[in-house]
Formats: structure tokens, sequence, C-alpha cells
């Protein structure tokens, strides 16, 4: 819950002028016993780390919302963009035989290796995939009618991902910027849920007396114009949430820079890794034939039907190896709940399944990664997918829009004081934190920025930063006190 409110700071020269308001108010007046109140300990201290970090990383986020909304749709997009490579209208009669619509894009583009193919089926034209040194990590795809033999068209592609799927993902990830656009995003996903939670908690503490769900989940929308109405439906929308919200930090987490490495040592040091399975053909599994010349294209239709044979259904891709003397992978893309994801490896000259690797028998933490990972892109659950992701890249907007506000509203309005913003919560809260929860907090939040980079950086900035300010004003308060 990304915010810049916190509890309204009483400035040191407002707690004089207060005081001696007080004092002339209550001279000749017997004083009467105040209730005691036990004083503040974390609040202090999370509204403060709540203020900066939404100040200084809510436009990251906010970046990260508007390109995450725009990439949501991209299926729609892609059907009104290219629907004439990637769909036919008549899908009438039986498909020609894969070999065939693999020929007729070889002559389409004979220039390039042919290195995947995805055999259409429906609506959906067959993609056949070409590598050419200059395009890196993209290909070249030829898209054929399956029922025809016919080519409709060439891309280039990336991960079998259409040019505008392609342009508006790195515009999310990295803003189209390369390595160094990547910083941004992996920032935004290093701090959503420390915003989230802190903003739950501080949430929480506000409503202390009467936490109802009512007044948990809902604005209260009694409040007078101003920042209690503009955090009601801050805090409030953030509780909405923050579930979804929490689930998108941890998902672009995992594929991140430097925390998803992390992660991803984590899970092969649980042997949670990916499975795939083995293309290695050992001469007493290869065929008699096998040589290391260039695997044939025709034998594509015996490795299909041996791998529907073995149970392998859906959409998939057959991955087509460099030579004769390894297997053909053959892999379920299936990205819709339920989630397929089996793969076999094929003898091409016996057409023989030689291994194979189940999404059933894959680790847990796999299985997690690959269901997160789809959430993350709104493909798990189809158009409801999407429109969820909508919703919270809308309502993260809000949300940020509504703590900047809050911001503003704070600001001090009188002739004497006037100011563009308002203050930050007061310095110092941590000193009223026992010792031991300070000893056990410092030692997880230096784990937490080691795992996380992108998190334990900006932090030790920050706190060197406004270290470096407190010591200066300290300075400049002694010496005007000096000169008093």
């Amino acid at each position: 819950m990304t915010s810049v409110d916190s509890e309204e700071p009483v400035l040191p020269e407002q707690r004089g002028a207060e005081a001696d308001a007080t004092a002339v108010a209550t001279a000749g007046k017997p004083t009467a016993q105040a209730p005691t109140r036990r004083p503040e300990r974390l609040g202090p201290l999370l509204a403060r780390l709540h203020f900066y970090a939404g100040i200084l990383v809510a436009p990251f986020l906010l970046v990260a919302a508007a390109t995450g909304l725009l990439y949501t749709f991209t299926p729609q997009l892609d059907s009104l963009v290219y629907g004439h490579e990637l769909h036919v209208s008549d899908t009438g009669g039986s498909a020609v035989p894969l070999s065939e619509q693999v020929a007729a894009a070889r002559a389409e583009h004979p220039r390039g290796t042919l290195v995947a193919v995805r055999p259409g089926s429906g609506d959906d034209t067959t993609q056949v995939d070409f590598a050419l040194p200059a395009l890196g990590e993209k290909t070249h795809t030829v898209y054929v009618d399956p029922y025809t033999g016919r080519t409709r068209g060439q891309l280039t592609t990336w991960y079998a991902e259409t040019p505008l799927t392609t342009w508006l993902d790195a515009f999310h990830r990295n803003l189209n910027l390369g390595t160094v656009g990547r910083y941004y995003s992996e920032t935004a996903a290093s701090w959503l849920w420390v915003l989230v939670l802190g903003g739950l908690v501080l949430w929480w503490r506000r409503r202390h007396g009467s936490r109802t769900a009512r007044r948990l989940l809902l604005p209260d929308r009694t409040a007078k114009k101003g920042v209690r109405r503009t955090r009601g439906w801050h805090a409030a929308t953030g509780v909405w949430l923050s579930i979804g919200l929490l689930g998108l930090s941890a998902t672009g987490l995992t594929w991140s820079r430097y925390a998803g490495a992390n992660f991803g040592e984590a899970l092969d040091a649980l042997h949670s890794h990916t499975p795939s399975v083995a293309t290695t053909l050992t001469t007493g599994t290869a065929g008699s034939g096998s040589t290391a010349k260039s695997a044939d294209p025709a034998a594509i239709d015996g490795v299909l039907d041996a791998a529907r044979a073995d149970g392998v259904g859906g959409p998939v891709e057959i991955a087509v190896p460099a030579d004769a003397t390894t297997a053909w992978t053959v892999t379920q893309t299936r990205n819709l709940w339920p989630v397929g994801r089996d793969s076999v490896a094929v003898d091409a000259t016996t057409d023989r399944v030689t291994d194979k690797v189940a999404f059933a028998d894959w680790p847990v933490m796999a299985k997690l990664t690959r269901w997160g990972i789809n959430a993350h892109m709104g493909t798990l659950f189809g158009l409801v997918n999407q429109i969820l992701l909508a919703l919270l890249a809308t309502g993260l907007i809000c949300v940020i829009v509504w703590g900047y506000r809050m911001w503003w509203q704070r600001r001090p309005t009188r002739a004497d004081r006037r100011t563009v913003l308002g203050a930050p919560p007061a310095r110092g809260a941590w000193r009223a934190l026992p010792s031991g929860a300070l000893a056990v907090g410092i030692v997880v939040v230096a784990v937490v920025g080691w795992v996380i980079p992108l998190f334990g950086i900006p932090l030790a900035v920050f706190l060197a930063v406004d270290l470096a300010v407190g010591v200066v004003r300290a300075r400049r308060a002694a010496g005007s006190a000096t000169a008093g």
C-alpha cells in the first residue's frame, strides 16, 4: 500500500508555541492529572519509513502499474493487430501433415536454422521459428494455415511473442532501455511488499479502539474533506489490493536480475528448479542410422505422433535439435489453469520416447513459480486474470495519487508558516525501540537487503543521507542556540 501518509508531526516550534499558549490558558487553574499513555515505539518508525519510501519509490510503482496495465490485454491487441498471421477463418477439414507445413514455411523463408515449431489447432496458425545470428535471442517466425498448408505471414518474434507484445513486455520490464532500465522494475518490486505491509500495520494501528471490518475495509465517508477523507480512500483501497500487490511483488522478484538470481540459486540448493528432459542419445538408444548430420525436418510427423501417443496433449512446442544424435523435445505450452507443462524427448530415428518429465512431478516450488509467472502475466485464468490485473494496476495508481495528495493536503497553510508540502514524520523514532528488538530488526533488514539488493542499497543510501541531514541540522541548531 504505497503511501506518503503519516501521523501529522509536531514540529519543535509548534511544541513551544503550544506550551506557551497552554501555560497562559491554565494559569491560576487547578491542574488535573493527565491520563497516562504508553509511549509510541514502532508506529513513528513505520510512519517515517512508509512516508519516505512512498515519496521515493512511488514514481517507479506508478510507471510499473501504467506499463503493466498496457501489457495486460496483449492477447486481444495481438489478435487485433496480427489477426491475419495468428488466426484462420476457415477451420473445416483436417490439418495437412506438419512436415508439409514446415516445408511451406522453409520455402517462404529459405534462410536461417529451423529451431522450433508450434502446431496450430482450432483457429490458430502453425508457427515455425528460424534462428538467424543477426537476430540474437529473437527468431523469424513464419505463420502457416494448418488446413491448407499456405503461409499467412512472417514476423520477428521473441519466445513466440509478437513484436507488439515484445515491445510492451520490454516497456514494462525495462522501459525499453535494456539492462539499465531493469533497475526501475526491480526497485519497484523490491519495495512494493514493504509499502504494503507497512501500510497495513499503520492502518491497523490508526483504527485502534474500533477495529470493525467496516472501519478497516471501507473509507470513512463522514470525514470532512481533506487529508482524513483522502487517507480513508488511500488506506481502504490498499487493504483490498494488498494480497494481489504482495503476489505481484513476489512474482516480479522471481525473474528480476539480482533478487531473481538469488531466488534461482535457492531453488537449485533446494533441488526445486524446473526439471527438463534428457536429450542426449546414447549409443544404445540412438537409431543405427544416427550421425552428426542435421536433423531431418520431415521427421517431425513421427516425433509429434510419438509424443501424442505418450499422452502429451493440447498445444505444444516442438524443439528441433541441432543434429540427428540429439533427441527432439515436445513440451506442452498450456498456461491456462490447469497448467500443462509435460515434456518428452523423442528419438526421431525410431520414434520412441526416451525420457519424460510430467508437470505433476515437478517440485512444489517449481510449480508455484510457474503458476505465479502465469498469474503475473495474466494467462493463468484467462480473461478473469486479465481483469483482476487491470483492477490491481488501476487501484495502485489511485493509491499512489491519493498518497501524494495527502502529502500536499498536510502542508501548513498559516500565513506565517505556509509551505508547499507537508512535513515528514519526526526523526529519531528508532531510539524508542527496545535494544533487543532493535538488534533483531537490524539483522533481519541486513539479511533481506542482501537477498533483495535493490531494497537494501536504496535503504542504506536513505539512512546515510538522513543521518547526514540530521547532523547538519543539529549543528545549525547548536549554532543558533549559542548565538542566542
